[in-house]
Protein backbone atom coordinates (compact mmCIF):
# COMPACT_ATOMS: atom_id res chain seq x y z
CA UNK A 1 0.00 0.00 0.00
CA UNK A 2 1.10 3.55 -0.21
CA UNK A 3 2.61 4.88 2.78
CA UNK A 4 4.26 8.30 2.99
CA UNK A 5 7.93 10.16 4.42
CA UNK A 6 7.17 13.26 5.70
CA UNK A 7 9.85 15.68 7.21
CA UNK A 8 10.21 18.81 8.40
CA UNK A 9 8.32 19.57 10.57
CA UNK A 10 9.31 21.64 14.10
CA UNK A 11 9.42 24.54 16.41
CA UNK A 12 9.89 28.03 14.94
CA UNK A 13 9.39 31.74 16.08
CA UNK A 14 6.62 33.95 14.65
CA UNK A 15 7.76 35.46 10.77
CA UNK A 16 9.91 32.25 10.47
CA UNK A 17 10.10 29.68 7.69
CA UNK A 18 9.54 25.85 7.44
CA UNK A 19 9.75 23.49 4.44
CA UNK A 20 7.72 20.15 4.79
CA UNK A 21 8.74 17.85 2.59
CA UNK A 22 6.48 14.22 1.58
CA UNK A 23 7.42 10.85 -0.42
CA UNK A 24 4.94 8.71 -1.15
CA UNK A 25 6.39 4.90 -1.10
CA UNK A 26 5.19 1.51 -1.87
CA UNK A 27 2.93 0.77 -4.34
CA UNK A 28 2.10 3.45 -6.60
CA UNK A 29 0.30 3.61 -9.66
CA UNK A 30 -0.77 6.79 -10.13
CA UNK A 31 -1.21 9.94 -8.00
CA UNK A 32 -3.79 12.49 -8.96
CA UNK A 33 -3.37 15.46 -6.27
CA UNK A 34 -1.03 15.64 -3.73
CA UNK A 35 -1.18 17.94 -0.92
CA UNK A 36 -1.03 18.86 2.87
CA UNK A 37 -3.51 18.74 5.65
CA UNK A 38 -3.46 20.58 9.18
CA UNK A 39 -5.36 20.34 12.37
CA UNK A 40 -4.80 22.22 14.92
CA UNK A 41 -6.49 21.32 18.42
CA UNK A 42 -10.17 21.52 19.05
CA UNK A 43 -10.51 22.29 15.20
CA UNK A 44 -11.27 19.96 12.02
CA UNK A 45 -8.67 18.71 9.82
CA UNK A 46 -8.74 21.22 6.88
CA UNK A 47 -6.82 21.58 3.23
CA UNK A 48 -3.85 23.80 3.63
CA UNK A 49 -2.56 22.94 0.10
CA UNK A 50 -2.61 20.60 -3.00
CA UNK A 51 -1.29 20.23 -6.35
CA UNK A 52 -2.08 17.75 -8.95
CA UNK A 53 -0.34 15.79 -11.80
CA UNK A 54 -0.94 18.58 -14.00
CA UNK A 55 0.65 21.21 -11.57
CA UNK A 56 -2.15 22.97 -10.73
CA UNK A 57 -2.54 23.98 -6.74
CA UNK A 58 -4.81 25.91 -4.46
CA UNK A 59 -4.37 26.96 -1.03
CA UNK A 60 -6.49 27.79 1.82
CA UNK A 61 -7.33 31.44 2.04
CA UNK A 62 -5.22 32.17 4.96
CA UNK A 63 -1.86 30.64 3.68
CA UNK A 64 -2.10 31.89 0.14
CA UNK A 65 0.75 34.60 -0.41
CA UNK A 66 2.77 32.72 2.84
CA UNK A 67 2.92 29.03 1.62
CA UNK A 68 4.16 27.72 -1.61
CA UNK A 69 3.11 24.06 -2.92
CA UNK A 70 5.36 22.53 -5.27
CA UNK A 71 5.46 18.42 -6.85
CA UNK A 72 7.66 16.07 -8.41
CA UNK A 73 5.64 13.92 -10.29
CA UNK A 74 8.94 11.71 -10.70
CA UNK A 75 9.83 11.21 -7.92
CA UNK A 76 6.28 11.02 -5.93
CA UNK A 77 7.20 14.23 -3.79
CA UNK A 78 5.54 17.38 -2.64
CA UNK A 79 7.29 19.97 -0.49
CA UNK A 80 5.30 22.92 1.22
CA UNK A 81 7.28 25.81 1.67
CA UNK A 82 6.21 27.92 4.64
CA UNK A 83 6.90 31.37 5.29
CA UNK A 84 5.75 34.50 7.68
CA UNK A 85 4.58 31.83 10.12
CA UNK A 86 1.81 32.61 12.28
CA UNK A 87 0.66 30.61 15.60
CA UNK A 88 -2.29 30.13 13.83
CA UNK A 89 -0.24 27.58 11.95
CA UNK A 90 0.65 25.68 14.44
CA UNK A 91 -1.10 22.26 13.64
CA UNK A 92 -0.24 18.55 12.93
CA UNK A 93 -0.11 18.79 9.31
CA UNK A 94 -0.46 15.60 7.05
CA UNK A 95 0.55 14.57 3.67
CA UNK A 96 -2.33 13.53 1.61
CA UNK A 97 -2.62 12.35 -1.74
CA UNK A 98 -5.42 11.10 -3.66
CA UNK A 99 -4.33 8.03 -5.76
CA UNK A 100 -4.24 4.40 -7.33
CA UNK A 101 -2.01 1.58 -5.93
CA UNK A 102 -2.53 -0.03 -8.97
CA UNK A 103 -4.93 -0.17 -12.59
CA UNK A 104 -7.21 -1.93 -10.72
CA UNK A 105 -8.11 0.06 -7.77
CA UNK A 106 -10.40 3.18 -7.32
CA UNK A 107 -8.79 6.66 -6.51
CA UNK A 108 -8.48 6.49 -2.52
CA UNK A 109 -7.39 9.04 -0.20
CA UNK A 110 -4.19 8.10 1.67
CA UNK A 111 -3.13 9.98 4.39
CA UNK A 112 0.58 10.15 6.29
CA UNK A 113 1.43 10.10 10.38
CA UNK A 114 1.54 13.81 10.52
CA UNK A 115 4.10 15.85 11.67
CA UNK A 116 4.01 18.62 13.89
CA UNK A 117 4.29 22.51 13.58
CA UNK A 118 4.57 24.60 16.78
CA UNK A 119 4.59 28.45 15.85
CA UNK A 120 5.56 30.79 18.89
CA UNK A 121 4.87 34.06 19.36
Amino acid sequence: QMQFVESGGGLVHVGESLRLSCAATGRIYSINTMGWYRQAPGKERELVAQVNSAGSSNYADSVKGRFTISRDNAKNTVVLQMSSLKPEDTAVYYCNAAGQTSVWDIVRNYWGQGTQVTVSA
